[in-house]
């Protein structure tokens, strides 16, 4: 997440300074706490608003509790599409991190449509509109892949890193997707390199938020399995298991892929 100028001339910190610290730094709780302390203090039309909403439904998401956090757009969506207009991208980026919630509900079709509507619509725009495309791009990406519709995949976030090579965590998350869409396809070793490219890239980025957490090395696992290089895809699963188990619980859906993997290579090597 970014920080913007609010509307009003201000001095000081930005409001959302705090919410936002505290969820990067994992307090999940604490932030949904801030965060609807600072949407109600601010008018409905301050350019910081949506984004107080948007890290309480983040925060909340990041919890586990998907459903929850699909509630809180489904609410605020309204009134920041009445104040900031239908095509702004304040509106559109909460339209976006909303696609995003329901993919973590599996409801990829839903996600899939919402996703290129706003892509689509935020095409062709310059500053934050980009960010915005380039977010709801990777959502379509992964939405396409959750479908085994892999080659759409790929061809989306090529498209999508060629347009808009930036080195930053929406290029990280793109290059995490198209390693996905490439062990999808069985090609593991280009999956593989992309994989490493992806953590060159995330070790290049600040230690902050943990928005990659594990989905680099459950790629590179998947590719090290796929090229029957059983011993080390065992240590990335693992390695992918422990750390969204300490970041995010057990019923994250990372760490449940991640099981799931272990539990393949534990059974091909019994």
């Amino acid at each position: 997440m970014r920080l913007f100028r609010s509307r009003a001339k201000r001095t000081t910190e930005p409001p959302v300074s705090r919410a936002m610290a505290l969820y990067m730094a994992g307090r999940y709780a604490e932030a949904v706490t801030e965060a609807r302390a600072v949407a109600r203090s601010l008018p409905h039309d301050d350019t910081y608003t949506p984004l107080a909403l948007s890290i309480t439904a983040n925060a909340t998401g990041a919890q586990g509790r998907h459903a929850d956090a699909l509630a809180i757009y489904d609410e605020v969506l309204p009134a920041v599409g009445k104040s900031f207009g239908a095509d702004h991208w304040q509106t559109l980026k909460l339209r976006s991190d909303r696609a995003q919630t329901l993919a973590e509900l599996g409801r990829y079709a839903e996600c899939e449509a919402e996703c290129a509507a706003v892509a689509q619509t935020a095409s062709g725009g310059t500053g934050e509109l980009q960010n915005v495309e380039r977010a709801a791009s990777n959502g379509l990406v992964f939405a396409l892949s959750a479908q085994e519709r892999h080659p759409e995949a790929e061809a989306r976030a090529r498209e999508t890193l060629t347009a808009y090579p930036e080195p930053d965590r929406l290029t990280l998350a793109l290059r995490i997707g198209l390693a996905r869409s490439l062990n999808g396809q069985a090609r593991h070793e280009e999956a593989l390199a992309e994989a490493e490219r992806a953590r060159e890239l995330h070790l290049s980025l600040p230690a902050e938020g943990r928005p990659a957490t594990g989905a680099i090395e459950l790629a590179m696992a998947t590719a090290l399995l796929g090229l029957r290089r059983g011993t080390e895809a065992r240590l990335q699963a693992a390695a992918a298991h422990d750390a969204c188990l300490a970041s995010f619980g057990p019923d994250y859906r990372r760490t449940v892929e991640a099981q799931a993997l272990l539990d393949r290579i534990d059974g091909a090597t019994t």
